[in-house]
């Protein structure tokens, strides 16, 4: 047999791998399975495995947003319960503060009535001696008059009252009994006659009303 048609009938004849398995060419066997796009070989259990691994990924990230809407849930409940606790802080602080408030007021007003009765205090010998000369008509048509109502006028702005009466009952919170006589027509003890006469600032006294008490006869 001649060269030429050795090499004709070995071109003809499908070449077999070491096992006899007829290949195509290139070497590769006719039933072998397909290769994937970087060469590798599938078959039809790999792809399945593939197919359940991204539906388990699926899965994974199906859950994954669930945790998150769970954890934006909570941190939601716990910025609300800390804004409650925040604002109650704040209407506990804003009516600490209220009191507060008050009391300084209260307080301020308090030592404001303190200084000013202080003061008349130091008057009152001056005051006492106007009245005494204004009850002998010394003061009738005289400057001195004048200067008297001035200083009663602005006593009684800040609340400056007199106290001791003739005829009013005996309080002893605001009378100082001098002496007692005894009368047959009253039944409780009252102001029979006015020596000194006392003065309060609104409810601070400041000098008791030195008084002769009529006391009923036993």
């Amino acid at each position: 047999m001649s060269a030429k048609k050795r090499k004709k009938d070995r071109d003809e004849t499908p070449d077999e791998s070491a096992d006899g398995a007829a290949t195509s060419e290139g070497g590769v066997p006719e039933d072998a399975a397909p290769l994937a796009e970087d060469g590798a070989p599938t078959d039809a259990e790999e792809v399945d495995e593939l197919i359940a691994a991204e539906d388990a990924d699926v899965e994974v990230s199906e859950s994954g947003n669930s945790l998150d809407a769970d954890i934006d849930h909570i941190l939601s409940e716990a910025g609300q319960a800390e804004i409650a606790e925040y604002r109650d802080r704040a209407a506990r602080a804003e009516a600490e503060l209220a009191n507060f408030r008050t009391r300084v007021e209260r307080d301020r007003a308090a030592n404001r009535e303190a200084v000013i009765a202080e003061v008349i205090r130091t008057l009152l010998p001056a005051i006492d001696d106007l009245d005494r000369a204004a009850q002998h008509g010394d003061l009738e048509g005289s400057p001195l008059d004048l200067v008297a109502q001035k200083l009663r006028t602005g006593f009684e702005k800040y609340g400056l009252r007199k106290v001791g009466e003739v005829g009013e009952a005996f309080d002893p919170n605001f009378h100082e009994a001098i002496v007692q006589l005894p009368k047959p027509d009253v039944t409780a003890n009252e102001v029979g006659d006015v020596i000194e006469v006392g003065y309060a600032l609104n409810d601070r006294l400041i000098r008791p009303a030195k008084v002769a008490v009529f006391t009923p006869e036993s």
